[in-house]
């Protein structure tokens, strides 16, 4: 089986990135070597990030890098890299044009089939980075990378379905007499922020909801003057972030041990990648306090003209006052004066109480399987697998919500 991308163009990584990351190169018996993902080098991916055709906030070089870096059951990926032909006006040197961080089948679903996997940023938007000005050749050359891999099929999970980069995705399959195959979908909150903000929050909520929180905002205020915050420089957000692992793990994530402050690899990630993307300006902390109480606080990603609502951490002592709500509210006023953000990703789970009365619009969400080769027969046992494997954990899946869910409730 083969588990490896094209290394053909890699750029040599810093010091810094490679580290003893660079001993994880593995050989293929059926293609080229798979490079690790710090063998790209940074500017090459930065440069990429400014053209993508798509934003991901997800795949950045300064998150991904940290996930990669010491992210609980993330670390290790490799580049699938597209690169340009040498040109005179690159100084005769290849130009990144594609870039998916990818991990092998038999790791991502523990199933032994020649397919490489889109890596989980710890986020889930796994849109792979293509130039804009050459999207179809960056696509193409995606495709030819992962085939010299000895890969049959290629498994982008939580895509944007409707966005420009499975467009050309779709129009390369389409030359080849092939098309995508969706596994799974859903539709998430998102907001447009090119309108404004009362009356977004208006027509989604209704005039008697927001009298509602209003009300409770009143109340909270009680415990101190109400102040929104945003960090933004490396500093403040340093400061925001402490606030942020705070909350998270004082509440019902720390229950089940998925608050970041509880493992040092999820704790360093964020830390690097916060104060990394914070000198670029694409990471903000917003906070909400009562009086010197922070009773609300989150992560918000930038890239290019979007932002992605990463986590939200509140105070449960007052969480009959809404506090998770109340900084959605602010932080949905924040996005829509901000003439640089066009749409905001809520990152949210599809129906999500929360933010989808809030953010009415809506993105299409999905895992899709991209076959390299026409009419191969490997692809529908790939599809087939996959498939069985949903249609088993599913029950399981919904039996274990149920049961955690009756066990907060009593305790």
């Amino acid at each position: 089986m083969v588990e490896i991308a094209n290394s053909a163009a890699v750029r040599r990584a810093s010091r810094k990135d490679a580290g003893t990351r660079a001993k994880t190169v593995v050989a293929s018996p059926n293609g080229d070597a798979l490079p690790p993902l710090t063998a790209v080098a940074a500017s090459e991916w930065r440069a990429l990030a400014e053209r993508a055709i798509e934003p991901n906030g997800y795949y950045l070089p300064d998150w991904e890098l940290a996930v990669n870096a010491s992210a609980r059951g993330r670390t290790g990926a490799s580049a699938l890299s597209a690169w340009s032909d040498a040109s005179p006006a690159q100084d005769g040197a290849a130009r990144l044009i594609g870039l998916l961080p990818v991990i092998p089948m038999s790791r991502a679903y523990k199933i032994p089939l020649p397919a490489l996997v889109s890596a989980d940023p710890y986020g889930t938007l796994c849109t792979p980075l293509v130039d804009r000005d050459m999207a179809d050749d960056a696509v193409a050359r995606l495709i030819l990378a992962a085939r010299k891999a000895g890969a049959h099929a290629l498994i982008l999970r939580d895509a944007a379905l409707d966005g420009a980069a499975m467009k050309a995705f779709g129009d390369v399959l389409r030359e080849r007499g092939m098309h995508p195959l969706v596994l799974q979908s859903h539709v998430r909150a998102c907001l447009d922020a090119t309108g404004g903000a009362d009356e977004l929050l208006r027509d989604g909520l209704g005039a008697k909801k927001l009298k509602d929180l209003r009300r409770q905002r009143n109340r909270l205020a009680e415990h101190g003057a109400i102040r929104f915050d945003v960090a933004r420089s490396p500093k403040e957000v340093a400061a925001a972030l402490e606030i942020f692992l705070d909350l998270e793990a004082s509440g019902w994530k720390a229950g089940r041990g998925t608050a970041l402050k509880q493992d040092d690899g999820d704790a360093g990630f964020v830390r690097r990648a916060t104060a990394a993307l914070a000198e670029t300006g694409q990471c903000e902390i917003v906070s909400l306090h009562a009086g010197d109480t922070p009773v609300a606080a989150a992560i918000v990603l930038r890239h290019q003209d979007r932002a992605f609502y990463f986590k939200l951490g509140v105070d449960e002592r007052f969480a009959k006052l809404s506090p998770g709500v109340q900084l959605t509210l602010d932080l949905t006023r924040h996005l829509c004066a901000d003439p640089a953000i066009t749409l905001a990703d809520s990152m949210a789970d599809a129906d999500h109480p929360m933010i989808n009365p809030i953010w009415r619009g809506r993105l299409a969400i999905g895992d899709v399987l991209i076959p390299l080769r026409p009419r191969d027969p490997v692809v529908p046992l790939i599809r087939a697998a996959l498939t069985l494997r949903r249609r088993v954990r599913e029950p399981a899946r919904r039996i274990v919500h149920f049961l955690r869910k009756r066990r907060e409730q009593s305790s």
